[in-house]
C-alpha cells in the first residue's frame, strides 16, 4: 500500500503558487495503479483519497506507521465507488459483490478487508474516501439505483446533472463522511456553477469518463482569488473549506465527491454570488 501524505495549506499562501506548486498541494494526479492501493493522506479533516486496483492479486488495506493503529479501520469509516469491471470486497468474512458504478459504505472497526476483480481482463476500480470515526455504523452495499437523487441545473446554463448520493443521511448511516456521483447530461460541462463554498468541511473531486484528449479545467481558491487546475481522466483534487470547488469540462464527464468535518448535512454551503467572483 502505498501512501502519501500532503499538509493544509493557509490561503493567503496558495496567493502565491505556481502553477506546479498548486498541482504539487491538491492534484492527486495518479489514483489507479495496477494491482496496487495507491493512496493521498491529506491533513485537511484527515481524509484519505484514493484508489484500489486488483488485476491479477487480492489486494488488502493495511494501517502503516501514518495512522497510529493495528488496523485501518481501527479509528475509520470508509466509503467506494466502483468504476470498473464487477469486484469482491471482503470485510471479517462478509463477501460484497460491487458492479459498475456500485457503492459501498465501510463502518468502523474493520480488522481485515480484501478487495479482487471476478475478471482480469476487466479490473475493478474502487475508488475510496476515508474520514475517521467514532461510532460503527453497517456495512451498506449501495446500488446506482438506490443513490438518492438530486437533480438541478438546466442546459441554458450547460449545468444540468443529477446529484447520486451514496453515503448520505437519506441513504445510510455514517459519522463524518459523505460521498456520492454526480452525473452530467449529455453536452453539459459545468459541474457547480454558481459555486459555493463550505467553511465547516473539505471537499476531494475525483474526474473520469474523459477521453486522452479532453480536460477539466478544475476552478478552485478564494472566491475573490480564484486560481485553477487542468485535471485529466481518472485524477482527483483536494479542495480546502476556504476554496470554491467548480470545474468545466472540454467534453462531458462524470465525478465522484467526498466530503468529512463539522457536520453531514450535504446542503450546508456558504454560496458566492456570481458578481463577486474575481
Amino acid at each position: 500500500m502505498k501512501l502519501e501524505t500532503r499538509y493544509s495549506n493557509h490561503p493567503n499562501d496558495v496567493k502565491h503558487y505556481t502553477t506546479e506548486e498548486l498541482r504539487e498541494h491538491f492534484l492527486i494526479e495518479k489514483v489507479f495503479v495496477a494491482d496496487e492501493v495507491q493512496l493521498t493522506y491529506s491533513h485537511n479533516d484527515r481524509i484519505i483519497a484514493g484508489g484500489i486496483m486488483p488485476v491479477e492479486q487480492q489486494l488488502t488495506l493495511v494501517a502503516g506507521k501514518e495512522m497510529g493503529v493495528d488496523s485501518f479501520f481501527e479509528r475509520r469509516e470508509g466509503g467506494i465507488i466502483n468504476i470498473g469491471g464487477s469486484g469482491r470486497i471482503v470485510i471479517d468474512g462478509e463477501v460484497f459483490e460491487l458492479n459498475y458504478q456500485d457503492g459501498l459504505y465501510i463502518g468502523l472497526g474493520v480488522k481485515e478487508i480484501t478487495f479482487e476483480s471476478i475478471n482480469q481482463e476487466q479490473p475493478a476500480k474502487f475508488y475510496f474516501n476515508s474520514a475517521p470515526a467514532h461510532h460503527h455504523y453497517p456495512h451498506t452495499l449501495i446500488t446506482l439505483e438506490k443513490a438518492n437523487k438530486v437533480h438541478l441545473g438546466s442546459d441554458a446554463e450547460s449545468n444540468k446533472r443529477t446529484i447520486n448520493q451514496y453515503v448520505h443521511p437519506a441513504v445510510c448511516q455514517s459519522c463524518q463522511l459523505v460521498m456520492g456521483m454526480t452525473i452530467l447530461a449529455p453536452n453539459n460541462m459545468w459541474n457547480t456553477m454558481p459555486c459555493h463554498t463550505h467553511e465547516r468541511r473539505m471537499e476531494v473531486y475525483f474526474y473520469f469518463d474523459l477521453d486522452e484528449n479532453s480536460n477539466v479545467f478544475h476552478f478552485m481558491g478564494q472566491p475573490q482569488e480564484t486560481r485553477h487546475l487542468v485535471v485529466r481522466n481518472e485524477q482527483a483534487v483536494i479542495s480546502p473549506s476556504w476554496s470554491i470547488h467548480s470545474g468545466v469540462g472540454t467534453s462531458r464527464y462524470t465525478f465522484i465527491w467526498g466530503m468529512c468535518g463539522e457536520n453531514i448535512t450535504f446542503d450546508d454551503m456558504d454560496h458566492v454570488a456570481m458578481k463577486d467572483l474575481k
